[in-house]
């Protein structure tokens, strides 16, 4: 049995038992969740082992013999992947709040290089929505390449589209890092990673980080692959992949394939060095307690939040408007299956499931998954370091979103 710590207030309860139970039906390793309602922590819950079994330390290093894996602690970070993407959406979107970035003007306005091989007409919000076109590199970059801050951008603007700008979505994995950064980098002189730290993670005292400080490193748990140990028969065929999707991933010339290996060989993740690169697609590292926050004052005010903008609240009402009004849905070029996305965020849907139809957020491959509701006024993060496969809908998060749904509906009744 794990000894699942932290509190959650009266009516929520059902998270806590549906926390604890990934650790015995889903073979969790570590994780947090924590829930944000009205501005307010109702939920903070952790448990588990911050390091595999085997004992390793975050550096990649062994401990001492004799002594077990390191617990999971109220404080402990994690990288995310591709919940990263809902972080870094955001700052485009502030920066269109303050008039420093026109989502309907071309890319090529502010990075002129991108406008090569027929991506002169791409949209600032094209590239949010995953509708850019260059989800691949017809010559993947090495983990040392990506991580550079020079090569990922200049393959993405050299690229061909490999359908036209706009018309399809599919989702951009990896190359949605070097789209935004350097776009970013472009418009604002400055690296996204130190425009989320300044403007995002200090005012609103979050740890949450695109580009891993140094002195961090020790609270990172080391994520590694974990299996389920079993599963509700009733979900056991909801769970497994469509027979076309799983023929994507194995066919080395899909898009599905080429997209994720962007990056070739894969990267470790455990890197110190790639902890410390600023990949927006991939390579956050947070803590359920900064995530959820984070999108609780996407909707609205935090009473705590040390800002003097809005009161802690980041988004005004016509941006939150646009962050979830619907720019893609139906079939994924990339993913195969039918997809939604705002600018930048995914919406609610069959591949996706969030609270409810206003959701919108990002999860990460793996697990993790963070995501806000208006109508609920909640904020939501969990996170995990057993990576299981899955992009979308991992059924740790699930059970814990369900437990979500249950609260807040008997609270209502």
């Amino acid at each position: 049995m794990v000894d699942v710590q932290g509190t959650v207030a009266d009516g929520f309860e059902p998270v806590r038992d549906a926390f604890a139970a990934n650790f015995a039906r889903h073979g969790e390793r570590g994780a947090a969740v924590v829930l944000y309602r009205e501005g307010e922590k109702v939920v903070d819950l952790w448990g588990g082992t911050k390091t595999p079994d085997g004992g390793e330390d975050p550096d990649g290093g062994r401990k001492a013999s004799g002594d077990g894996p390191e617990p999971w602690t109220q404080d402990t970070a994690q990288v995310v992947r591709s919940v990263t993407k809902g972080v870094a959406a955001a700052v485009p979107l502030l920066l269109h709040q303050r008039g420093q970035l026109d989502l309907d003007g071309r890319v090529s306005t502010y990075w002129p290089e991108f406008k090569a091989a027929g991506k002169e007409r791409v949209l600032v919000r094209h590239l949010l929505a995953h509708r850019t076109g260059v989800p691949v590199l017809d010559t993947p970059l090495t983990p040392a390449e990506a991580i550079d801050g020079i090569s990922g951008p200049r393959a993405v603007a050299a690229q061909q589209p490999v359908w036209e700008p706009g018309t399809a979505h599919g989702y951009h994995a990896q190359t949605y890092s070097w789209l935004l950064g350097e776009l970013v980098r472009r418009v604002t002189g400055r690296t996204i990673g130190r425009w989320t730290a300044e403007e995002i993670a200090r005012p609103l005292g979050l740890d949450l980080w695109l580009g891993l400080p140094e002195e961090q490193r020790g609270r990172v748990g080391r994520i590694a692959a974990v299996e389920a140990l079993a599963a509700p028969a009733a979900q056991g065929p909801r769970l497994r992949p469509k027979r076309s999707v799983a023929e994507a991933y194995r066919d080395p010339e899909s898009l599905t394939r080429r997209a994720f290996a962007a990056i070739t060989p894969l990267p470790d993740e455990n890197d110190p060095a790639y902890l410390a690169a600023e990949l927006p697609a991939s390579g956050g590292v947070a803590t359920a307690e900064a995530l959820a926050r984070f999108y609780a004052a996407l909707i609205g005010p935090l009473p705590s939040a040390r800002t003097a903008r809005s009161g802690g609240r980041l988004f005004a009402p016509a941006t939150l408007t646009m962050a979830r009004t619907e720019e893609s849905a139906g079939p994924d070029r990339v993913l195969v299956v039918g997809t939604r996305f705002g600018l930048g965020y995914m919406l609610h849907g069959p591949a996706c499931p969030l609270l409810g139809p206003g959701s919108f957020g990002h999860p990460g491959r793996g697990g993790s998954l963070a995501f806000a509701d208006p109508e609920a006024r909640i904020g939501f993060a969990y996170v995990t370091n057993g990576m299981r496969r899955g992009v979308t809908a991992d059924p740790r998060a699930q059970a814990l979103v369900r437990a979500v749904r249950t609260s807040l509906a008997a609270r209502e009744a």
